[in-house]
């Protein structure tokens, strides 16, 4: 049984044009899904979709077998962690404090925090290279750092399934590959990890699988060797690409955006 799936999903803002147009998504345990697609091509609204956050028109999500919208918000978020692509203020908090309010889904209303989840964000800092950064506040963290704690915070929330938008948007080449080392280590230790990116080489180093959406459906889907290729990637980007291999034993697929030369005479 898939840990989140959805099938035929719609979604409509108002206009004319759907967000999603009937969108089929399977998602299972120790898998990371890499989902990758043009600018307004429906992967932020396909993730609020999955996460709760909006409803469909058509079509169900299922997290571990029941239906999303069925769920009360604090037993979804037992299963379910959303991690944002920024937040919309930093709040004036410390880092622990900021990972600790992830666990309000397992924290009793009227006891308070206790023992056990203390200890779920020490180790949820752990795992994301963050420990040291407990009694920092978020707002003096670069962004690198911001992203290791918005990783925290949703592993102390010991949900099964994580969802995540734009993980690496703004960092570094160096830090681009941590955060996605970090996920698709996530991953491997029985979630499944779905992740809305841009960067469809990092996709083709770290995804099990990729889904390539173009106008609200899905354009193709697969192992980065399958999806990343002219056949399908040229649909929906263009031509404008240029297609290589890195080195044995490694052999997995790069694309890089690529413009030729106009001659003098154009």
């Amino acid at each position: 049984m898939s840990l989140l799936s959805a099938h035929d999903l719609s979604f409509s803002y108002p206009g004319p044009l759907l967000a999603l147009d009937g969108m089929d998504i399977n998602l299972g345990r120790e898998e990371v899904v890499v989902v990758c697609g043009p600018n307004g091509s429906g992967k932020s609204t396909l993730l609020k979709v999955l996460a709760g956050l909006l409803r469909p028109a058509t079509g169900q999500v299922l997290l571990e077998g029941r239906p999303l919208h069925s769920m009360h918000a604090r037993e979804r978020a037992r299963s379910l962690a959303l991690v944002p692509q920024q937040l919309p203020t930093v709040p004036q908090v410390t880092v622990e404090g900021f990972v600790l309010a992830g666990r309000y889904a397992r924290i009793q209303r009227w006891a308070g925090p206790q023992k056990r989840d203390h200890q779920a964000v020490e180790l949820a800092l752990a795992a994301c290279d963050a420990e040291g950064l407990a009694a920092r506040r978020m707002t003096d963290l670069s962004g690198g750092q911001r992203q290791r704690v918005l990783l925290a915070r949703a592993l102390a929330q010991e949900a099964q399934v994580l969802l995540i938008d734009e993980p690496t948007n703004s960092l570094d080449p160096e830090h681009q590959v941590r955060v996605f080392d970090l996920i698709a280590g996530l991953g491997r230790n029985r979630r499944g990890v779905l992740v809305v990116s841009h960067d469809l080489n990092l996709a083709s180093q770290f995804a099990t699988s990729v889904v390539l959406v173009k106008q609200g459906r899905v354009a193709g889907v697969g192992p980065p060797e399958e999806v990343l290729c002219p056949e399908v990637l040229q649909p929906v980007y263009g031509r404008h690409l240029h297609f290589g291999r890195m080195p044995p034993p490694d052999g997995r697929p790069f694309v890089l955006p690529w413009l030729t030369p106009r001659s003098p005479e154009d």
